[in-house]
């Protein structure tokens, strides 16, 4: 599918995202796909940058941290600083998710816990 152009409903489809979604990410201007009247068609740019969009999503990110990312993307000259503003981004964001990561840890070992002592009461 590498040139192939797709259609909104074949992107919804191969992404599992709703229309709204991908005209609200064309709305705010990260996707710009082509027109013909009131159709709407994806090339390799835009699935590749739905992809980003919908992997960053997927680590946390905000639509404009993401805005961002995709914007190294776009050929700067200065892709060093870009680079550089990519690992400081995504170091934070790896420090909050381990930070989540572990309050999911203490939540579930607690609820374990619990569970435990409630099957021990069940079985007297």
């Amino acid at each position: 599918m590498p040139d192939k152009i797709l259609s909104l409903k074949e992107m919804c489809a191969t992404f599992d995202v709703t229309p709204r979604t991908l005209r609200y990410y064309e709305y705010i201007e990260l996707l710009s796909p082509e027109k013909v009247g009131r159709s709407r068609f994806y090339g390799p740019r835009e699935r590749a940058r739905l992809k980003l969009i919908l992997r960053g999503r997927r680590f946390g990110f905000t639509l404009e941290e993401i805005r961002q990312w995709l914007d190294m993307y776009k050929g700067h000259n200065d892709n060093r600083a870009q680079m550089e503003r990519m690992v400081e981004m995504s170091t934070a964001q790896i420090d909050e998710l381990e930070s989540r990561k572990a309050q999911l840890q203490e939540a579930i070992d607690e609820l374990s816990g619990l569970r435990k002592l409630t099957l021990d009461q069940l079985q007297k």
